[in-house]
């Protein structure tokens, strides 16, 4: 594995700066959405059969990130191609396949991703979500939150837990649920961060699910969940990797240009060594993103947990210092709607909170690497 970009990698990234530097900061969602779909980049790490691109989660880390980078970052590329359309092509059935993976692809069809509940947070062993079966169909009840995109998915992948007949503990199991289906019901949570795809809250009640809706085998377990979770962590740095870059850039470009006392404030190091500092961080960050990547790819999904939990603690803590100090060489400009910094200060601390907090990033760190004994 090296983190030295073939010129197939080079390539992708200079068109994909491009078509988001045609975009810009005040894009049209659908619209870059659909323009990505008909380049092919959403579908890059999907398998050519169905359309898409035959590579990984390294070629759609770098589609998200330059995308980002040009301001004006696909949310839904984390949850859609990334998780639900690497966990269907690794364990759906070739019906479930045909019927999402093209879609996914062209950007004709979207899913959500549905894990995260009220009263569990980052203990996914809490989740309360139950499937039951009712003859040869499924019963889905419980509640989700801080769910992306829920009204412009088709479904979502539901996280539940069935219960295993041989021992009566509940293990997870991913359902597919279609927007429309009777007792699945959201309600948008109001957010100060304005981003083009909303949050919501989910309520089952009784979703009833023909036996198909199933995710793979019910006896996967945890298997299948990280499938999806870990290029969720690797696209989550990819996503902060190139907010950062952006609010980097603006702050670069402002330094360059304003002059105060006969020289430009670039040319002072306090203003200077602040940025060169939050540039090398991304690049750090990245590296580790493109570490996790490869390994992911590859196959090494012990390797790909570890450096991809790795990969968004770094990342986070990268965009959240580039944007501050971004915001900060700026002065009162910083702040003002010309200049569009200043929503990046909400929107960074999202890769420090989700999808999970840097406090269980170091815990996991703690006792998976460092063999500490866990604390809870």
């Amino acid at each position: 594995m090296t983190t030295i970009e073939t010129d197939e990698h080079k390539a992708l990234r200079s068109a994909v700066s491009a078509l988001g530097k045609r975009h810009g900061r005040d894009y049209d969602r659908q619209a870059l959405w659909s323009e990505a779909g008909k380049l092919g980049y959403l579908g890059v790490n999907l398998p050519e059969e169905y359309g898409g691109g035959g590579g990984g989660i390294t070629e759609l880390s770098i589609v998200l990130e330059e995308l980002g980078a040009a301001g004006c970052p696909l949310l839904m590329l984390v949850v859609s191609p990334a998780i639900c359309g690497t966990v269907i092509a690794r364990f759906g059935t070739e019906e479930q396949k045909r019927t999402w993976l093209p879609g996914f692809t062209d950007g004709s069809r979207t899913m959500a991703f549905g894990i995260t509940e009220p009263d569990a947070g980052s203990n996914s062993h809490r989740i309360t979500t139950t499937a039951r079966r009712d003859g040869a169909d499924w019963l889905l009840t419980g509640r989700k939150v801080f769910i992306s995109g829920v009204d412009i998915a088709d479904a979502t992948l539901i996280v539940g837990r069935t219960e295993d007949a041989r021992t009566g503990r509940l293990k997870p199991c991913l359902f597919i649920v279609p927007r429309d289906t009777d007792g699945f019901d959201r309600r948008p949570i109001d957010m100060e961060l304005h981003a083009a795809e909303k949050q919501f809250e989910l309520t089952l009640d009784d979703v009833r699910l023909p036996a198909e809706a199933l995710v793979g085998e019910e006896d996967a377990g945890l298997l299948q969940l990280f499938a999806g979770l870990n290029p969720e962590r690797v696209m989550t740095a990819a996503f902060a990797i190139g907010m950062g870059r952006y609010a980097l850039s603006r702050a670069v470009e402002y330094a360059r240009e304003r002059t105060v006392w006969q020289a430009p404030i670039g040319s002072h190091q306090a203003i200077a060594h602040p940025l060169a500092q939050a540039h090398i961080d991304l690049e750090l960050a990245r590296l580790m993103m493109q570490k996790a990547a490869g390994l992911y790819d590859a196959g090494d999904d012990m390797g790909a947990g570890e450096a991809a939990n790795m990969a968004k603690y770094a990342a986070g803590e990268a965009c959240v210092r580039a944007v501050d100090q971004s915001v900060h060489t700026l002065g009162g400009n910083g702040l003002t709607r010309e200049f569009g910094l200043a929503s990046l200060i909400t929107a960074a601390r999202v890769a420090r909170i989700a999808p999970v907090s840097r406090e269980m990033i170091l815990n996991y760190v703690s006792h998976q690497t460092l063999g500490l004994p866990k604390s809870y």
